[in-house]
């Protein structure tokens, strides 16, 4: 019998039940995917607290790694015993295994596990479109990076690194701090103790950055704003403190005729021939050990409860899968 969480009114993480599931056979453009891994993403909380709005009683979870059962009518790119990994598919990833469209899956090679493959799928794509596709970075440039010692902060790190350009990271904690230089970030900001803007002034003598990446949302988009160079641009790519506040457009001609941006990763990744280079990029980095995943958090499925409290109270660094 297989398991699966779900969630049947939006809240708290005591929202999610571990249930058994009936998960029958892939339709016409279908397969069934056993799962050895599955992602844990802030993102999760968003669906399971109705700040991203799902047809209830829901899954949760869109990142995971496993085999191909089965495959469904008319499926001619993959077949059972495939290796695959996905991520932006249908809600259901929290689950021993499932039925799902082909559409999200992508090939994994065999030189990356199922938890590596879980654990940075949506994190190392996310990383990638922001670096190969938001901005024309050079090597040289310097920009601004909040939560540096998150999962996709410390794939942005090593990434940029390999791309010559110099990262100011934000962090919580000197702990945090470590680990982003570890994996490197070039200079790393306490946010709880320094001004966050006067000390990226301070780093680029006084010109700003030329873009600001930030995944905090609420509590960081003045600060990021106030760090851009004129000309420069924000890219508002999460929301873990929360919705990004209303945006006066006069303020940022005021700023230096600053720009905004709130990309999705699934508009960067729609494109299979896109996703494919993406996704390439990212597993020849990984699997010559160029960019290292590190797992700091696992569990075990039936314990999503926990894992939702850890990491809404910040007490997860960078990736966390849960383990089956």
């Amino acid at each position: 019998m297989a398991h699966a969480i779900r969630f049947y009114e939006p809240g708290a993480p005591e929202v999610l039940r571990w249930e058994s599931t009936e998960v029958g056979e892939p339709g016409p453009g279908e397969v069934r995917v056993r799962h050895s891994a599955v992602g844990l993403n802030f993102a999760d909380t968003y669906f399971r607290t109705g700040l991203y709005p799902a047809a209830l009683p829901a899954g949760l979870g869109v990142e995971g790694a496993g085999v191909i059962e089965a495959v469904g009518p008319g499926v001619t790119d993959f077949a059972a015993g495939d290796r695959v990994t996905y991520t932006g598919s249908p809600l259901g990833a929290y689950s021993t295994e499932r039925v799902m469209p082909t559409a999200s899956l992508i090939r994994l090679p065999e030189a990356i596990a199922f938890d590596t493959a879980a654990a940075m799928t949506m994190r190392g794509l996310t990383a990638a479109y922001l670096l190969r596709r938001i901005h024309p970075l050079k090597a040289g440039d310097t920009v601004l990076l909040h939560a540096a010692a998150g999962g996709v902060g410390l794939i942005f790190c090593q990434w940029a690194k390999l791309l010559g350009i110099r990262v100011i990271g934000t962090v919580s904690t000197e702990e945090k701090a470590e680990t982003a230089r570890a994996h490197g970030c070039d200079e790393v900001v306490l946010y709880r103790r320094e001004k966050v803007a006067d000390r990226v002034r301070e780093l680029t003598d006084g010109a700003g950055v030329p873009v600001v990446f930030d995944s905090v949302g609420a509590d960081t988009h003045a600060t990021s704003l106030d760090s851009l160079a004129p000309r420069g641009l924000l890219v508002c790519f999460g929301t873990s403190s929360g919705p990004v506040p209303p945006i006066d457009a006069m303020q940022l001609a005021v700023k230096g005729s600053l720009f905004v941006t709130r990309p999705a990763l699934a508009d960067y990744i729609a494109d299979p021939e896109e996703r494919a280079r993406l996704s390439g990029e990212l597993f020849d980095h990984v699997g010559s050990g160029r960019i290292r995943i590190e797992i700091n958090q696992r569990y075990a499925l039936d314990d999503a409860v926990q894992a939702h409290h850890d990491l809404e109270a910040g007490r997860t660094t960078g990736s966390s899968v849960f383990s089956l």
